[in-house]
């Protein structure tokens, strides 16, 4: 299997963040291993996209998750790269046909990281919390009606620069994202009882076109089954729901023998508003999970069902 354009030489195409950089380097070396290639047979392939450049505004008013997509889209459909490498909470539910999610890595730490405070429950009265994620807000306005929301956009370390120059009183950000950095020791975990994750965090995926078999055949080797499983059935869920960056919502999905079991909360934006529920599915029918989002949507008030076009 070769690269069209550079035999014996695949292109991983990446944003160019630090955890993104990460990201792609554990890809790579997942290949090497698995195919035996050799440490040139892979190139890095840096790539600014919209989201990267874009630091003081939220996702939802300029454009939302494709803009940490469209560009790698753009590269892949060019022949500049032969498959990307995202963060799969990052990528938009609905995806051009002509791409395919060709593997995910095996999935780490769901939880969030809570960092300035213990707990949820010890936070400062009226503390600011920086944030973008409309999931975790509302999540945290439910738990804590006192704390206030200050938007927190960039990558890890500009986010922690944010809260050490005192713009905020705490921060969530992904464990999965800390560990992979080597920030181990940075926040306390918060139980997925607490808050439930945002759909697929802790997820890596690799994306090709559908119509390059070869590549797709090369990836198939570093398909992790089990997340690949249950993150498409999170991704089934969000897709029934109609939902998008704008929509404050969290699922995790287990395996559980050979079923799938799915968790899954809507909250209005202010977590006033609040529904949950579960499914048991097959594990080899991840769309099953639509059940539970059409149950949702009809157990959810009008003011909470509004803001999913599910």
């Amino acid at each position: 299997m070769t690269s069209p354009l550079h035999p014996g030489r695949f292109r991983l195409g990446t944003r160019g963040s630090p955890l993104a950089l990460t990201q792609a380097r554990m890809v790579a070396d997942a290949l090497r291993h698995a195919h035996g290639l050799p440490e040139d047979g892979i190139a890095i392939v840096p790539i600014r996209t919209s989201g990267d450049r874009i630091q003081d505004r939220a996702l939802a008013e300029v454009g939302g998750k494709a803009l940490w997509t469209k560009e790698l889209d753009r590269a892949l459909h060019d022949g500049d790269i032969d498959f990307a490498v995202h963060s799969m909470k990052d990528v938009e539910t609905i995806r051009p046909e002509t791409i395919v999610l060709a593997a995910m890595l095996p999935r780490a730490d769901v939880r969030d990281r809570l960092i300035g405070a213990a707990t949820i429950d010890t936070l400062p009265a009226n503390a600011r919390i920086g944030t973008s994620s409309p999931r975790r807000a509302a999540q945290l306005k439910r738990l804590r009606p006192d704390v206030s929301i200050v938007l927190f956009r960039g990558n890890v370390d500009t986010r922690l620069a944010k809260l050490a120059a005192g713009e905020a009183e705490a921060t969530l950000l992904a464990a999965a994202g800390l560990d992979r950095l080597g920030r181990t020791g940075v926040g306390a975990a918060v139980p997925i009882e607490t808050m439930l994750p945002a759909p697929a965090q802790g997820a890596v995926g690799i994306e090709t076109l559908a119509a390059n078999q070869a590549v797709r055949d090369l990836l198939a080797a570093i398909d992790h089954p089990v997340t690949s499983a249950c993150v498409r059935a999170e991704r089934a869920l969000l897709a029934r729901l109609g939902a998008d960056c704008r929509s404050p919502v969290a699922a995790l999905a287990v395996l559980e023998g050979g079923s799938i079991r799915l968790r899954a909360e809507l909250l209005s934006e202010d977590g006033i508003e609040h529904v949950a529920g579960e499914i048991l599915i097959p594990a080899d029918a991840p769309d099953a999970a639509g059940a539970l989002a059409e149950r949702l949507l009809a157990d959810a008030p009008m003011r909470l069902r509004v803001l999913f076009a599910g």
